[in-house]
């Protein structure tokens, strides 16, 4: 009995015993409905991305719904097709945190880039 006990939980030097097959199929499977109201959503964005071309719409409108749907899509396509709505959440932060913080720090560069340019314009003169 002890024996067994110890296989169970790896004791004994021994690598684990392997969880039954039908453990990791049931855990791993997901409604089809689920992957159809994703495509559903996806194609949705889609539509809304190639729309701003069709309406010609210019400047921070634009690009910030360009952004906006892109990063929904993203979303989207990382939480349900890469399974990452069922990762544990140290691993999601692990993977989402680092992009965010990029973008934080192109933004700060950014709205630096305007204040170095005016220092320079300002120190140096306009040129020829």
């Amino acid at each position: 009995m002890a024996q067994a006990e110890a296989q169970d939980h790896g004791l004994h030097g021994s690598a684990a015993a392997p969880a039954p097959a039908s453990v990791h199929a049931e855990g791993q499977q997901h409604p089809i409905k689920l992957y159809l109201v994703v495509w559903g959503w996806l194609f949705v964005l889609s539509a809304g991305s190639y729309s701003i071309d069709y309406f010609g719409l210019q400047g921070l409108l634009r690009w910030g719904l360009i952004v906006t749907f892109m990063m929904l899509k993203a979303g989207l396509i990382v939480a349900v097709f890469m399974h990452m709505a069922w990762e544990r959440l140290a691993l999601a932060y692990a993977i989402l945190v680092p992009p965010l913080l990029i973008l934080v720090f192109v933004t700060i560069m950014a709205l630096e880039s305007d204040y170095t340019e005016l220092t320079r314009v300002l120190s140096f003169g306009m040129g020829p």
